[in-house]
């Protein structure tokens, strides 16, 4: 029989979806920098603008290569020997640091992209294609250019 959500969503498309979530969390971005409420001290300013205006900063930004090599090195031995736990710690420090470097808080990037790592082990477990380059990895999570 099968489970209930599996009504709700297309296992063939998962991928495909895990996708658009990590796409959305990218464009999204902006609301993970605003500050906590009821904050209090510098004057409010805007939200930074995390993607540049498109996608190809993100893309181009030295965290997200070091998120991919990240990704391939938690491969290395197979999907089987993936430390899943490990691998999202990693992830959640370059995260934190690319957060920093967009003007962020470093934990409200980590949030905002919190479920981002588990998602991608499924993807890439599901289609290991995906870490043989950079661009199949980018085609994976931020989908076709």
């Amino acid at each position: 029989m099968p489970k209930p959500w599996s009504r709700l969503v297309n296992l063939q498309h998962l991928p495909r979806l895990a996708a658009g979530v990590f796409l959305a969390a990218l464009v999204l971005g902006p609301a993970a920098a605003a500050p906590p409420p009821g904050a209090k001290g510098a004057a409010p300013t805007a939200p930074a603008n995390l993607q540049g205006n498109d996608q190809a900063s993100w893309i181009a930004d030295p965290h997200m290569h070091a998120f991919y090599e990240t990704t391939v090195a938690a491969f290395a031995k197979g999907p089987a020997k993936v430390d899943v736990d490990a691998f999202e710690q990693k992830s959640f420090a370059i995260f934190r640091e690319f957060g920093a470097s967009r003007g962020m808080r470093p934990e409200a990037m980590q949030d905002h992209l919190k479920l981002i790592p588990r998602q991608v082990v499924q993807i890439v477990k599901e289609d290991p294609k995906v870490l043989d380059s950079y661009d199949n990895f980018v085609a994976a999570t931020f989908g076709p250019q």
